[in-house]
């Protein structure tokens, strides 16, 4: 395969879901205007990240992944269009089961698949857990026009196992749609954490990594968070190639010959030395 441009979007939201799907798309053709073959946009990119209270009124932001979901829809559209793979982040109702989802769309406007978040926050300021069911799709690689993707979903980012998981799966790439900001209850700044850690996942697994984050102030119900953009892209050996600020909207794209990557993942021995046998502490609440 010839070199894939990937592009990573970041905006500020307001809870308009008309405003926010036409903010996406003005950027996503941006994207596609520099050359991105694949297209990041951020977490629940629909309206404000409400998971900062507990409140039953937000579970009517939910929807079915099924044909009659209008930003599903116009992604979609947008995706055969552009001629892009889009990987589009959704509430999702299933019955009486709700997820914080992700739909791959491929270049032709046709949908992969659907991948439900693993890892559920849990603290002030992002009570997920009040909302979303522990995801029940195991993690997924999807073959697309742009290469073998993976993706997790914020809260993901942080576990070194999805990563690998998704590289053994045979993925080329990963994508990491987020709403990370502020933390009210100890005012800790995590934002060089957030990347440092990310760039780890690179770094051992040898493959690009994309994070895209969305930026402002967001008030729902008595608190706010400050989102902090900062949205990246890092090479293989975890070094940044593209950065966004903190407080302004983005678009960056950087490109990857993934061919050749994968000619360095054989030779690196990372995955030829691995040694699955003595890993079993890892299946393990407990380290047992």
């Amino acid at each position: 395969m010839a070199c894939v441009s990937f592009g990573v979007v970041q905006f500020a939201c307001s809870d308009d879901v008309a405003e926010n799907l036409a903010t996406a798309t003005r950027l996503v053709r941006e994207a596609a205007g520099q050359g991105a073959d694949v297209v990041l946009v951020q977490e629940l990119f629909e309206g404000l990240y409400f998971c900062q209270e507990e409140r039953a009124e937000h579970f009517a932001r939910a929807r079915p992944l099924d044909a009659a979901h209008p930003t599903l829809n116009a992604m979609q559209d947008l995706a055969r269009e552009l001629g892009v793979v889009l990987p589009v982040s959704l509430f999702e109702r299933a019955n009486q089961a709700y997820y914080n989802s992700l739909v791959m769309v491929d270049a032709d406007g046709s949908a992969l698949g659907v991948y439900r978040k693993s890892h559920i926050p849990d603290g002030p300021g992002y009570e997920e857990k009040f909302y979303f069911r522990p995801g029940d799709s195991g993690f997924k690689v999807w073959p697309t026009r742009f290469g073998r993707l993976g993706v997790g979903i914020c809260w993901d980012q942080w576990f070194p196992e999805a990563a690998r998981a998704m590289a053994l799966m045979g993925a080329e790439a990963l994508l990491y749609p987020t709403a990370i900001g502020s933390e009210p209850a100890t005012g800790y700044e995590s934002k060089d954490h957030w990347q440092t850690v990310m760039r780890g996942h690179a770094g051992a697994n040898l493959m690009p990594i994309m994070a895209a984050n969305r930026i402002g102030v967001e008030r729902v119900g008595p608190g706010e968070l400050t989102f902090y953009g900062s949205s990246f892209i890092a090479g293989p050996h975890g070094e940044i190639l593209a950065e966004a600020g903190r407080d302004e909207e983005a678009v960056m794209t950087a490109s990857f010959d993934l061919d050749a990557l994968a000619a360095e993942r054989a030779a690196w021995g990372l995955f030829r030395d691995r040694r699955p046998e003595l890993y079993g502490a890892l299946a393990g609440a407990d380290g047992r």
